[in-house]
């Protein structure tokens, strides 16, 4: 296991270190000054706009609201019309967003040996950064080493980055209600996609099941769909991933659900040995560089799991079988994959389109016209393709 890396400042004319937490590998600060609750707004944002990291000696809540006003700064900074294109639009709207986490990232807090953070108010935060980062490394010595006098700062991380794995465990605690479980809830460990959209749900609990016998479920994540399929009566599935949060999740989740007799949780990249009358896959749906780990379940570069499914799925079917693939057309809508790659690489893998189910998405983005990808959002329809072996028995079409 690699430790994270060291981060080093000076503070009251002493050498400081601690450890860099980063879920999104964002690279450690070279500069980093002393901010308190006498710290002014205007003054952060500039520091943070030149590439000077603020870690914050003064009360957590007073964090908080200097994180607001940044973030406000960000925001009110005159824009450009936006691109009348599509594709060029999505490209200046996520370029936008990394530009506004960066900045905002700048704003730093400690945490001691326990994952506490040393401030005034701050809150409990040990069991979220423990289900994040793993246990704590009581390793101050080597960290901050160099510090004369006793230091409680063990470790560096973002104020944006803490916010957001204290809000994953919430939602952890809470759970999302899947009205296709029957209201019973799916509990998302940080950095698993969280099925809080439940279109692509929707479709695996409505579309005809072709077995009862044996069902793969390609890429589980949370084991939300391998849960579905359970429920409708599928005697054994095999679900895989290659991400142990996910792998972890997933088995909590069928546990909590009463499936886990049923459902058997695999780490595999992609398929597990073996064929299956029933392959079910809900890949990324945008060909994009992801930026965090939760966005590995959104953005797949070159469409990696994507054709990944497909030109393995033959190999993996039965004769009579079915793979389905569920996948929104967002990515057609913002020009970054044509409708006729997807029809293409179906053919080219083997396999034929037996039917497909379509279902409209209900969030409310889709319907938010201030959105910069609006259009694009508002057209968005998500499928489930029913394939088949093209070759597959004539006993078995239509």
């Amino acid at each position: 296991m690699n430790h994270p890396p060291v981060v080093e400042w000076t503070e009251a004319d002493q050498p400081r270190s601690a450890r860099w937490r980063s879920e999104n590998d964002a690279p450690p600060p070279r500069r980093i000054v002393i901010a308190d609750d006498r710290t002014k707004a205007d003054d952060a944002y500039k520091l943070a706009c030149e590439g000077t990291a603020l870690l914050w000696r003064g009360d957590f809540h007073n964090a908080r609201q200097l994180l607001t006003a940044m973030a406000r700064r960000i925001d009110r900074r005159p824009r450009k019309n936006p691109p009348t294109d599509v594709t060029q639009a999505f490209h200046v709207h996520r370029a936008a967003q990394n530009h506004r986490a960066r900045i905002l990232g700048m704003l730093l807090v400690p945490l001691d040996d326990t994952f506490a953070v040393p401030l005034h108010r701050a809150p409990d935060v040990r069991e979220a950064c423990t289900r994040a980062y793993g246990p704590g490394e009581p390793a101050r010595g080597e960290a901050s080493g160099a510090t004369a006098g006793p230091d409680p700062t063990a470790a560096l991380v973002s104020l944006r980055e803490l916010l957001a794995l204290i809000g994953a465990n919430e939602w952890r605690r809470k759970g999302v209600e899947i009205p296709a479980l029957g209201g019973d809830r799916i509990h998302p460990h940080y950095g698993v996609f969280s099925p809080a959209r439940g279109e692509y749900v929707d479709l695996v609990a409505e579309a005809p099941l072709p077995t009862e016998e044996l069902a793969f479920d390609i890429g589980t994540g949370t084991g939300v769909l391998a849960a579905v399929l359970a429920r409708r009566g599928v005697r054994r599935v095999v679900a895989t991933d290659q991400d142990p949060r996910a792998l972890a999740c997933a088995r909590e989740n069928t546990e909590r659900l009463g499936v886990a007799g049923q459902v058997e949780v695999v780490e595999a990249d992609l398929f597990p040995a073996g064929r299956a009358p029933l392959v079910v896959c809900n890949p990324p749906w945008v060909p994009a560089k992801p930026t965090s780990p939760v966005e590995h379940a959104v953005y797949d570069p070159g469409n990696r799991m994507l054709y990944g499914f497909l030109n393995g799925l033959a190999d993996h079917l039965t004769p009579e079988g079915e793979g389905w693939l569920i996948l929104s057309d967002f990515a057609e809508h913002l020009g970054l994959r044509p409708h006729t790659v997807l029809v293409e690489a179906f053919a080219a893998a083997g396999l034929t389109v037996l039917d497909r189910l379509d279902i409209t998405p209900r969030h409310p983005r889709a319907r938010d016209t201030s959105d910069p990808l609006h259009v694009a959002r508002a057209a968005e329809v998500t499928s489930l393709w029913r394939l088949g072996l093209a070759n597959r028995p004539a006993s078995a079409r239509g």
